[in-house]
């Protein structure tokens, strides 16, 4: 039983079609499968047009065992697999190398070279080498605020949300926190001097990094994944001391410890403000700390 996607971010959308897949997997006794891809096919298709990543494919693999996935198959996208038709794709991938006995797939699913196969043909294609095709419906829903139409679930809606900072509408979507990982480095020291240490993170090339701004976080350690620290996060440019790289640096609340060398992850919960240039580092840091009480409470420690 197979699912086919990137599946970047495993948003609400992609967990509908992979319970649909578990679901069917088990009433006919066979094992689930998704079928990824990496590295994204933009990418191998118009080079440089790789889209912010929402997920890493560690991170996809955890979320996707969670929702009951028995195996995660991922195929080198390349310039050769671009350029296999519908029909190689299917024969070659589906029948050739999985022996699928079903395939589950959204009903804007398009795949071959330029995209030419859609449901209709892999149906089509499935009668042919005796597989099942299931065309699930896409997934959507309201506006949190409930002040716009209905959106459809999808990766690209995931990206514009984080992009502009709505981590809370992202996270809606996802059907969880959006996550950034990285490994911390070290920073120019700065935090420390002003009473609220941080620690920096280098994040992967293709990461989905939210809009300038200061946010409200879980901070997670890979030794401790089930511990969650809250923190402060600043994410842009330190435009108060004329700083020119973007960086992301979190100062997590109520530990004393240096984080550096470790892999961590950072859950958007909230927004807190802008990116702002404060007139002295006296406001900067009352500011911190209003911050960081704005952050307890958006996280629910404030009691």
């Amino acid at each position: 039983m197979v699912t086919i996607g990137v599946f970047d971010g495993v948003h609400r959308g992609h967990q509908a079609l992979i319970a649909r897949t578990v679901e069917v997997a088990k009433t006919r006794n066979l094992p689930s499968v998704m079928l990824t891809f990496d590295p994204h096919p933009s990418e191998v298709i118009r080079p440089g047009s790789h889209p912010a990543q929402l997920t890493t494919l560690r991170r996809k693999a955890e979320l996707v065992e969670q929702l009951g996935i028995d195996v995660l198959c991922v195929l080198p996208f390349t310039a050769e697999l671009s350029r296999l038709t519908a029909h190689e794709f299917v024969h070659e991938v589906l029948v050739d190398r999985l022996h699928a006995a079903a395939v589950v797939v959204g009903e804007n699913f398009t795949f071959g070279h330029k995209a030419a196969g859609d449901v209709a043909l892999l149906k089509e294609l499935g009668r042919r080498f005796g597989f099942a095709t299931y065309g699930a419906e896409l997934q959507g829903g309201s506006m949190p605020d409930g002040e716009y139409a209905e959106i459809t679930f999808s990766s690209t809606y995931v990206r514009s949300c984080i992009d502009a900072g709505d981590v809370v509408v992202a996270a809606d979507a996802l059907g969880r926190p959006h996550r950034l990982e990285g490994i911390v480095v070290r920073g120019d020291g700065r935090g420390h001097d002003l009473g609220y240490p941080t620690a920096n993170l280098s994040t992967p090339r293709y990461a989905a990094v939210p809009a300038d701004g200061v946010y409200a976080c879980w901070f997670v350690r890979d030794n401790q994944p089930g511990r969650l620290l809250p923190a402060a996060v600043s994410v842009g440019t330190n435009p108060t001391f004329s700083g020119r790289e973007r960086t992301v640096e979190a100062f997590v609340l109520d530990v004393d410890e240096d984080f550096y060398g470790q892999h961590v992850a950072l859950d958007f919960v909230g927004r807190l403000r802008d990116m702002v240039k404060f007139a002295s580092v006296h406001d900067l840091v009352e500011q911190i700390g209003d911050d960081v009480r704005r952050t307890r409470a958006i996280l629910g420690l404030d009691g």
